[in-house]
């Protein structure tokens, strides 16, 4: 009888949970996906050409900058394209797409890959860099299968992967100032353009909170006048988010510091400019923001490896470096005003 008891139990338990439904946003364990691989990764073969690149030149053994600037020159010439974190209605996952990538993926994507190689020797999987994504990619590390989990915008994601010792907010000691006039309610207010809002409209409130909560923390900036002179302070594989002068958002665009061999501090980023559409090796950073009057300057987040159990980051020494003397540059192997933001 308690056989039949539970086995009647079970039955009930898989008949009620496959008709249960699906977009009720249930938190997901971490590292693992309710989607299908073919959704959430796409690229595999750019993927294994990467890991075979990296391999055979040994960016394992790269400082993290370094080798975050060395799979971002890897993905020169990347198609540009937005919105490609929008995979479904309703249930959020970590994804890559590395056929296809805007300005915030490609530099996530850079970070992930170079942070994944440090990670284990060998072996990587499309797993591997779709964990480093999460990481970087979601509130506390962990997306819970909601699109709230997702850091939407750049201020906020500086703040919270500083706070959990991956990056070291470089933007005051580097003479930053308070970004004033300055407010975010473009989701709240725009929540038509977003898929997952527009699916999910109970999400809207907590994206107005949320917008009010960041709008209410102090913001700094470099001002653009300001940036030639702090260039020799930037480091390959910086984090560099642009300061706009519009007041509804405090970031526009983001890409990475790239020194040429010639010592020349570049913009690496994955332009929407028609012209280019791509990821591209961009002029001097300096020149760069002055060529773009609604750039009013930089934020610097210099990335780090991933805490090692009982081994915290060396965020005081990464800030002191900044004085010193830049490393090596890495030779390239080339022959929306919103919160994922965009040219």
């Amino acid at each position: 009888m308690a056989r039949r008891s539970a086995l009647l139990l079970l039955l009930l338990s898989v008949a009620f949970s496959s008709s249960a439904d699906p977009a009720r946003n249930d938190p997901q364990p971490a590292g693992s996906s309710p989607l299908p691989r073919s959704v959430v990764f796409r690229g595999e073969g750019v993927f294994t050409r990467l890991v075979s690149e990296a391999e055979r030149e040994d960016w394992r053994a790269l400082p993290i900058g370094q080798r975050t600037a060395r799979v971002g020159l890897a993905l020169v010439g990347t198609p540009y394209k937005n919105w490609t974190l929008e995979i479904d209605d309703h249930i959020e996952a970590p994804s890559v797409d590395l056929h296809e990538m805007d300005c915030w993926t490609f530099f996530e994507i850079s970070l992930g890959f170079a942070r994944m190689l440090r990670e284990k020797p060998a072996g990587y999987e499309p797993e591997d860099l779709l964990r480093m994504i999460e990481i970087d990619r979601y509130r506390a590390g962990h997306c819970d299968g909601t699109y709230y989990s997702r850091l939407h915008h750049l201020e906020d994601w500086i703040r919270d992967n500083s706070r959990r010792g991956l990056v070291v907010d470089l933007t005051r000691s580097l003479g930053g100032i308070p970004m004033t006039g300055h407010s975010l309610h473009y989701m709240g207010e725009h929540w038509q353009e977003f898929r997952y809002l527009r699916h999910n409209p109970d999400l809207i409130p907590r994206f107005q909170e949320l917008e009010k909560r960041i709008s209410s923390q102090p913001v700094y900036y470099i001002p653009k006048a300001h940036v030639p002179a702090i260039e020799p302070r930037l480091q390959n594989g910086d984090v560099i988010c642009i300061a706009s002068s519009w007041p509804e958002t405090f970031t526009s665009h983001v890409g990475l510091a790239y020194r040429d061999p010639k010592g020349v501090l570049h913009f690496l980023h994955a332009t929407s400019i028609q012209a280019e559409r791509r990821v591209v090796i961009g002029p001097r950073l300096s020149d760069y923001l002055f060529a773009h009057p609604k750039a009013a300057g930089i934020l610097v987040a210099r990335p780090l490896d991933l805490p090692r159990s009982g081994a915290p980051q060396p965020a005081k020494a990464a800030e002191q470096s900044t004085a010193a003397k830049e490393a090596p540059p890495v030779a390239s192997s080339q022959g929306r005003p919103g919160p994922r933001p965009v040219e």
